[in-house]
């Protein structure tokens, strides 16, 4: 069975749109976002522009760039010329899915597209974890097509708007991750799906994830020694296999347990574990409260 790991987790995450807006930029400004951990993106139409990301460097953001932060926190984008400190601006609305940035009188230095979204899933922290905290994507006209189709839904009001809504951040979220993959440093899935041994492994892993793998089994996926795999896994990935695996079995427990279709018993053998108890004690570990509480609440305390 062929599986897709970043698919499935991007599907798990249950995306949907808040707003999406075209933004003109004029003169000096600078915009300090912090938007609680929620995902945004944006494409880069024309101009260019400086950001800064929580712990990252500056990043220089030209025409034709996309940036998606799937849980944005204490990010700044500003004009080149911007100064050090102070004069952090709010954007003017203009009219319906338009705003500016910057003194009314100033020449227009950048147009960018932006978005901002929710995962609607309980699992979203975990989720995310798996993700790179920031992807840049450079010369994808993809996205911005995207970017432009997900913008022309949020404001109408058709048949069928949030499932079409959902469907287009879902495949903006996978062209996103997968396109800025390669060219990112950070560790996470996505680029360890562009490593082809290691993504051997992790797309065992989300096909059987009621096996009882071992690292020695998905070094064997990987074709690589043991050591080799788990210290390579560990670098690229962000996380040791084993943990990778527990947080993938905890989130599809959660999902089945949710869902109420099966018994605990029943969860705790599609999901990897010998016995009841033995995923009970792993579940209440992981999530802080048994799944059979879980299954009725839905909730963690």
């Amino acid at each position: 069975m062929t599986v897709d790991p970043l698919a499935e987790i991007v599907t798990l995450l249950q995306p949907s749109a808040s707003f999406s807006k075209l933004v003109d930029y004029a003169g000096r400004w600078r915009i300090h976002r912090d938007v609680e951990g929620k995902p945004v993106y944006f494409a880069v139409l024309e101009g260019e522009c400086r950001m800064i990301g929580a712990n990252q460097p500056p990043i220089i953001l030209r025409a034709g760039d996309f940036v998606l932060s799937p849980s944005t926190n204490d990010q700044v984008v500003e004009s080149i010329d911007a100064p050090p400190h102070g004069m952090d601006m709010l954007p003017v609305e203009l009219g319906e899915g338009r705003f500016r940035v910057g003194r009314p009188d100033a020449p227009i230095n950048l147009r960018m597209q932006v978005g901002l979204c929710s995962f609607a899933s309980p699992d979203a922290a975990l989720l995310i974890s798996l993700l790179p905290a920031m992807v840049v994507a450079r010369g994808e006209p993809r996205l911005a097509t995207l970017m432009q189709l997900v913008g022309d839904e949020t404001r109408r009001s058709r048949p069928g708007r949030e499932l079409v809504l959902e469907r287009l951040l879902e495949v903006l979220l996978i062209e996103a991750l997968r396109s800025g993959a390669d060219a990112s440093s950070v560790p996470s899935l996505a680029r360890g799906l562009s490593d082809d041994r290691l993504a051997a492994a992790l797309r065992a892993m989300h096909a059987k994830p009621a096996r009882g793998w071992t690292v020695a089994d998905l070094a064997a996926e990987a074709a690589m020694s043991r050591s080799a795999f788990f210290a390579r896994f560990s670098r690229i990935v962000g996380l040791p296999p084993m943990e990778y695996l527990l947080a993938w079995r905890m989130a599809l427990a959660k999902r089945l347990l949710r869902s109420r279709e099966f018994a605990v018993p029943q969860v705790a053998v599609r999901v990897g574990y010998g016995s009841a108890s033995t995923f009970s004690t792993a579940f209440t570990r992981h999530v802080g409260i048994p799944p059979a509480r879980y299954a009725r609440d839905g909730t963690a305390s």
